[in-house]
């Protein structure tokens, strides 16, 4: 009997490798508008959109603003003059065509596939998260993908997590583990519902400086297959 039935994945950083995926979406938006994309340029980005994204976890932003709010205050600091709405949109179809996976991920949802029910969660957008999970060899693998765009609900939030466990047909929350990068919207979500989790943590110098302990701590994302395929009488 394996440990759990469930595995419930984070998308961005968990099982795709999003900084290669934004760092290519953005040089080809920012190129579609002539606009050039330094380094420099794509710092700047990066820390406008994770501060904004920052305040969408704690409940201080929509999403509808903040894709659009990002492109309007890079634009500002560059001072170019450009539709920071349409600008979005071409950013998130060129975000949708890239479906870089981070190491292990197609092995390890290929070996877990077999006798578990796996699930995608993610607060990203939906009309990039549709696209490269399509195009990814994950759409094979993995049945369910769950976004908080759709579900009407964002992560940590129960509002998103309960009908998530409702769908899959999770009735014992022990039976399913959460799997994530994040320790306040994977890990401390999923937490407070009961569910075991495993926090991805690849760099060693990622401190835990949240009030929230995850069950398992991985930095290979190989290490979850002996870990869910067990049964905790294996492990004794």
């Amino acid at each position: 009997m394996n440990r759990y039935d469930f595995v419930l994945f984070d998308a961005d950083n968990t099982l795709f490798d999003f900084d290669r995926a934004e760092h290519e979406a953005l040089r080809l938006a920012l190129g579609a508008w002539s606009i050039p994309c330094p380094p420099e340029t794509e710092a700047l980005y990066r820390s406008i959109n994770s501060a904004l994204w920052a305040m969408l976890d704690r409940g201080e932003a929509s999403r509808a603003w903040l894709v659009v709010e990002r492109f309007a205050r890079l634009m500002a600091e560059l001072g170019v003059e450009a539709d920071p709405a349409a600008l979005n949109q071409t950013y998130l179809d060129k975000l949708g065509e890239q479906a870089f996976l981070l190491p292990g991920a197609e092995e390890v949802c290929r070996a877990l596939g077999t006798s578990c029910t796996l699930a995608i969660l993610t607060n990203g957008v939906a009309r990039a998260q549709r696209g490269r999970f399509g195009r990814s060899p994950l759409a094979s693998l993995i049945p369910h993908l769950f976004i908080s765009e759709e579900v009407g609900a964002s992560k940590p939030s129960p509002d998103f997590f309960r009908p998530v466990l409702q769908q899959l047909g999770v009735t014992d929350p022990r039976r399913a583990l959460m799997v994530g990068d994040n320790l306040t919207t994977d890990i401390g979500g999923a937490a407070a519902l009961g569910l075991d989790t495993a926090w991805y943590r690849p760099k060693s110098h990622t401190d835990n400086d949240h009030n929230v302990v995850p069950t398992w701590e991985i930095t290979r994302l190989e290490e979850l297959i002996p870990l869910v395929l067990d049964s905790p009488q294996d492990s004794v």
